[in-house]
């Protein structure tokens, strides 16, 4: 399964023409793509309007959404932001420790724009979907 993060649905949901909105957009349909409680929760916040809220919630509710969390990720998360800290990768977000940690976790594929992921690839084994 592709974890399709936060920051590629921004750039989905706003139109902007980058690599991860493209596979994003051709693979919508034709593979198996979910999304954390917590990504869900950050897409959600963005909505402007209660509109749009409600559509949001709609369409993302139609993908999988696994639920995160509890003390065994919490403490994988922390070790692994330990260990990137070690080999001098300082990941800014906690939520993205959790996110990546949950991917390497469960087997699951991340899409993503976002830097703090590289180190988790690089260093730890996350498989991230590289577009294009």
């Amino acid at each position: 399964m592709v974890i399709v993060d936060t920051s590629v649905w921004v750039d989905y949901l706003r139109g902007t023409d980058t690599p991860g909105v493209g596979w994003l957009d051709a693979e919508l349909e034709r593979q198996r793509l979910g999304l954390t409680d917590l990504i869900f929760c950050e897409v959600l916040q963005g909505a402007r309007t209660d509109a749009e809220f409600a559509r949001l919630r709609r369409e993302l509710s139609k993908l999988e959404i696994h639920p995160m969390g509890g003390a065994t990720l919490a403490v994988a998360a922390a070790a692994n932001y330990r260990a990137l800290r070690k080999r001098g990768s300082t990941v800014r977000k906690t939520i993205d420790c959790l996110i990546a940690t949950f991917c390497m976790v469960n087997g699951h594929t991340l899409l993503h724009a976002d830097r703090d992921f590289d180190p988790f690839e690089a260093f730890l084994g996350l498989r991230v979907v590289h577009p294009g």
